[in-house]
């Protein structure tokens, strides 16, 4: 069914505490919760979810620990156990009085990801642009210019090396054999053991011609073993899908080669691919492209989004500008600041393309704004560190583009809390002066002269 809506009952409990007599209401999770547009979210999020079943758990609930996830980069498992420890929290989420027990299983945010998918997740990101442009800090005008940029989504993968996936592709083939009732010939599991340590020893004493022939060994293992299985499949035996995949990907490991594209480089996470992105420290990086657009002004994100297949910089460009005019609702951005790694792109869009290092067809003011155009790098930089953009842990293409998203969210959340705090700083500031300016236009003040005469 659909989620419970979020009901701030106002009656007392007598055995419990209300959160608004224990947290200070000038904290900024206290002040964003206020912001947050969320039932305007309810409604945008209420489609994903059907009309039978038991109800949902309440989207502010469910949004909030998401939000506080990927802002706080913790966890499914302690996001959930901080909530209970922290009222502030609770607060956000939408709770009333102060809650003992866990709000929900860690498991719930994984279904909850997968019910909502990269479009509902956008609406997520789209609530944190309108409590930007609520809280002013983004003004309407610096939608019209953004910043786009690229980067790599690693994905939660060991360094992949021959050895290590056929064996692994063995090991499974050897698991399938036991699944079916077929007994292998040979199962090679210690020639595997004997071999495995020996490669990577070879290779640090510079023996390349033995830890070749040792790699040599291990492949022809594989191979053995996955023709031994095909030869004793029946015809009455049927196999599901997943027993069909661990074939194929076996099949895919045989046959690729050292020049071979679209190579398989993770058993559980066959959509990873190899990236260069040109970083002297990182020569290659295993996972999917990542587009993030950002104001060129505040560098809030108001776009982000993955790409599969590795595809040039400049390819991803119209499908990131209409991404960015479906969370910013439809308005398209009118300049678009990048590097020049989008050259030869061949947009032909409204929207003004300006590269980096570009001198003719643009204004002074245009080339002054270039400038700002690295401002991007810095808050890629904080997605990785500060959130969750440096590591996927989620599964498949879906997982790969619901975190991209999210970590957007994320990075806007901690600029809003960030803004906040400094508001309420300034706004303390100023009452200081004022009431100083006050104090000293009394003391001036004739009447007070006179006074002192008369008291004199």
């Amino acid at each position: 069914m659909k989620p419970k809506s979020t009901v701030n009952d106002p009656q007392d409990d007598l055995f419990k505490t209300r959160l608004s007599d224990l947290i200070n209401h000038r904290h900024t999770l206290c002040r964003l919760t206020h912001t947050i547009d969320w039932s305007t979210l309810e409604q945008h999020i209420a489609p994903h979810f059907s009309e039978l079943g038991a109800p949902g758990l309440p989207v502010q609930l469910m949004a909030g620990l998401l939000y506080l996830q990927h802002t706080f980069d913790v966890s499914d498992e302690r996001v959930v156990e901080q909530w209970l420890e922290s009222p502030y929290w609770q607060y956000f989420c939408g709770e009333t009085f102060f809650q003992h027990r866990f709000p929900c299983d860690p498991s719930s945010l994984t279904r909850w990801r997968q019910r909502l998918g990269e479009d509902g997740c956008e609406w997520l990101l789209t609530a944190t642009i309108d409590a930007g442009l609520k809280s002013k800090l983004v003004k309407p005008s610096s939608l019209k210019r953004v910043v786009i940029d690229t980067t790599v989504q690693e994905k939660n993968i060991r360094f992949p090396t021959d050895s290590h996936l056929q064996n692994q592709s063995r090991k499974q083939l050897v698991n399938l054999a036991h699944e079916l009732g077929i007994t292998l010939r040979q199962t090679y599991q210690k020639q595997a053991r004997i071999l495995l340590p020996k490669i990577g020893r070879y290779a640090h004493a510079r023996q390349f011609k033995r830890m070749r022939q040792a790699l040599k060994k291990v492949k022809n293992a594989l191979g053995c073993v996955h023709r031994d299985l095909l030869r004793k499949l029946t015809s009455d035996m049927t196999l599901s899908d997943a027993q069909v995949q661990v074939l194929a990907y076996a099949k895919r490991l045989i046959d690729q080669q050292k020049h071979s594209k679209h190579k398989l480089y993770s058993l559980h996470a066959p959509e990873t691919e190899c990236l260069s992105k040109g970083k002297a420290h990182k020569r290659y990086e295993f996972g999917v492209k990542a587009s993030v657009a950002t104001t060129l002004r505040e560098c809030f994100v108001v776009g982000a989004r993955s790409f599969a297949h590795n595809p040039y910089d400049g390819h991803t460009l119209s499908e990131q500008l209409e991404q960015v005019k479906t969370l910013c609702h439809d308005k398209l951005p009118e300049e678009a600041y990048v590097d020049k790694g989008y050259r030869g792109s061949g947009y032909e869009g409204d929207t003004k393309i300006i590269i980096a290092g570009q001198k003719r067809g643009i204004t002074a003011l245009q080339q002054r704004r270039l400038k700002r155009r690295n401002s991007i790098e810095p808050i890629i930089g904080h997605m990785k560190q500060d959130g969750k953009l440096n590591r996927c842990y989620l599964k498949g293409r879906t997982g790969d583009a619901i975190n991209v998203i999210l970590c957007g969210a994320g990075q806007n959340i901690r600029k809003l809390l960030r803004w906040l705090y400094l508001a309420c700083l300034l706004l303390g500031f100023r009452r200081q002066q004022l009431r100083r300016s006050e104090m000293i236009q009394a003391e001036s003040s004739p009447l007070s002269d006179s006074s002192c005469l008369k008291s004199g």
